[in-house]
């Protein structure tokens, strides 16, 4: 059953760059955006990844931590991390517990062909690990502005 709006997320910890173990824990006391993603160094990904870095300063102005998932291994997290410049942690859900937590794991089609992927969402967590807001199937266009106006009213 994946998180729902209004309850606490349950503990969760996860491979990220930095070669550390993320923790749900480590946002304690501050608020949290965790965007999910379909595949490192995709244009898709790649500007929308960047639009979270360029309002990075912002988002920590709002007491906001971010964090990016994608099933991509570490190395390549790490990759894409070190030439886009993220100053945020990207998270390696290899096992994809996490997609599956937060329901983005789903059952995607491209020219007729079905397979499973990760369903592009963001979700906004208060300083307690309540989810507050969840935004799915992104668009990126003026998706990281809309979730920082969110931050900011929390």
């Amino acid at each position: 059953m994946p998180v729902a709006i209004g309850k606490k997320v349950p503990a969760f910890s996860c491979a990220a760059t930095g070669g550390k173990k993320w923790k749900l824990s480590d946002a304690k006391g501050r608020k949290l955006v965790i965007y999910f993603y379909p595949k490192d160094n995709t244009s898709g990904c790649t500007k929308e990844g960047a639009a979270f870095r360029d309002l990075y300063p912002a988002f920590k102005k709002a007491g906001t931590i971010v964090v990016g998932v994608s099933p991509d291994s570490v190395e390549s997290h790490e990759k894409f991390k070190a030439k886009m410049q993220f100053p945020f942690d990207l998270l390696s859900d290899e096992d994809r517990s996490l997609c599956q937590l937060f329901g983005v794991w789903k059952e995607k089609s491209l020219y007729g062909r079905k397979y499973m992927g990760v369903e592009r969402s963001t979700f906004l967590l208060d300083e307690n690990g309540v989810l507050r807001r969840e935004w799915r199937k992104v668009k990126v266009p003026g998706h990281a502005e809309e979730v920082l106006a969110a931050a900011r009213e929390l």
